[in-house]
C-alpha cells in the first residue's frame, strides 16, 4: 500500500519540500517502505481565506505563485490549499488574490482543505475540479460526527487529533472509508487543548487586520489581536512524542497501515526549518539513513542560501 504523505508550506517551506520530491526521487531506497508525498499543503501569503496557522504581512506576484505551483504539479505532487479561514462571509469569496491562487491551479490535480460552508458553496460551483479537502479545523470529537463527514462528498476527511492512537474507536469507521481519512501525526497542541478553536479564531481576526494594514500608512495601522498560549504551541518532535496523540513512525507502519488508513499530515508550515527536516527525517526516512538525510538537506540548504552559516571574520592580533 502507498502510504501518502501531505507536506506542510508553498512558501516558507517551498526549497525544503522540492528537495524532499527530488531526494525521494533519486533515493528511493532510503525512505521507508511505500512513501509517496501525495501533497504540498498551505497558502501563498497573505490570503484572506487562510486558516490554521497565521500569515504574514508578505503576499506573493503573480509569477511566484504559477511557478511554484508548476514546479509541484510536475512532480506529480498536488498542491492543497489551506483555506480554513471560519469567519468568512459571501463578499469574502470574491476575492482576487485567492481567486488567482485557484485559477492557477485549477487543473484537475489539486486541492483545498475548507471549514467554510460559505467557501466551500462557492468553490464547488466555481472551480469543480478541485478536490475538496474537510479540515481538521472542524473539531470533529465523536465519531459520530466523523462518520457524517465522510458520508458527504469528501476527497479526504481530516481527523481530529484526539482521535489518534484510540484504535477502538477507529475500528468504528468502515473499512471502505478509511483510505479518505488523513491522520495528523505530529500534533504539538497538547491532547485536548482547551483552547485550540480559540486559536483558530485569532488567527481569522488577526488574517482581516494585516490584509487592512497593507494599504494603510504605518501610523494608521491596527496591532493584531495577541495569542498566548499555555499549552505549549511551540513545542518540538520530541516534546510531542510524550503526548497520547504523537503517532509514530511504527504506529504508522504496523497499526495504521494494516487496518487501511493510508493518508497522514506533518504539521509545520510555520515551524522552524532545522526541525522540519528532523520531522521529515522522523517519519520519512528509515532510521538507519536518517543522519546522512539530515546532513544532506541541512547542506543543501546551506548551498542555496536557504540557510545562512556564518563564519568568524578574519582579525589582527593587536
Amino acid at each position: 500500500m502507498e502510504v501518502k504523505f501531505h507536506m506542510p508550506g508553498l512558501r516558507q517551506n517551498f526549497p525544503l519540500n522540492m528537495l524532499m520530491i527530488s531526494y525521494l526521487e533519486q533515493e528511493p531506497e532510503i525512505f521507508r517502505d511505500g512513501v509517496v508525498i501525495a501533497s504540498n499543503y498551505g497558502e501563498f501569503p497573505t490570503s484572506l481565506w487562510n486558516g490554521g496557522r497565521p500569515s504574514n504581512y508578505d503576499q506573493c506576484d503573480k509569477e511566484y505563485i504559477t511557478n511554484v505551483v508548476h514546479a509541484i504539479n510536475s512532480k506529480n505532487v498536488a498542491v492543497r490549499y489551506t483555506y480554513t479561514n471560519m469567519t468568512l462571509c459571501k463578499a469574502d469569496c470574491d476575492d482576487p488574490y485567492c481567486n488567482f491562487c485557484m485559477q492557477t491551479a485549477d487543473n484537475g490535480m489539486n486541492g483545498v482543505i475548507l471549514f467554510s460552508p460559505i467557501l466551500e458553496k462557492y468553490i464547488r460551483k466555481n472551480y469543480p475540479s478541485f478536490k475538496i479537502i474537510s479540515s481538521t479545523c472542524k473539531e470533529l470529537r465523536t465519531i459520530e460526527r466523523v462518520k457524517e463527514e465522510l458520508a458527504k462528498d469528501y476527497d479526504l476527511v481530516v481527523l481530529d487529533y484526539n482521535f489518534n492512537n484510540k484504535f477502538d474507536i477507529l475500528e468504528q469507521i468502515s473499512e471502505a472509508d478509511r483510505s479518505r481519512v488523513e491522520i495528523l501525526v505530529n500534533a504539538l497542541c497538547i491532547p485536548d487543548c482547551p483552547r485550540r478553536g480559540e486559536h483558530y479564531r485569532n488567527i481569522a481576526d488577526n488574517q482581516r487586520i494585516m490584509l487592512r494594514n497593507r494599504n494603510l500608512p504605518k501610523e494608521k495601522q491596527q496591532p493584531l489581536k495577541p495569542w498566548h498560549c499555555e499549552y505549549g504551541e511551540y513545542n518540538s518532535l520530541y516534546d510531542s512524542m510524550s503526548y497520547s496523540t504523537h503517532v509514530s513512525p511504527e504506529d504508522i507502519w504496523e497499526k495504521y497501515v494494516p487496518m487501511g488508513f493510508n493518508n497522514f499530515k506533518i504539521e509545520g508550515r510555520t515551524g522552524n526549518l532545522f526541525s522540519l527536516v528532523e520531522t521529515y527525517c522522523h517519519y520519512l526516512i528509515k532510521p538507519e539513513h536518517q543522519g546522512k538525510a539530515r546532513i544532506k538537506l541541512l547542506n543543501n540548504l546551506a548551498s542555496n542560501k536557504i540557510i545562512t552559516v556564518h563564519h568568524p571574520q578574519p582579525k589582527s592580533f593587536q
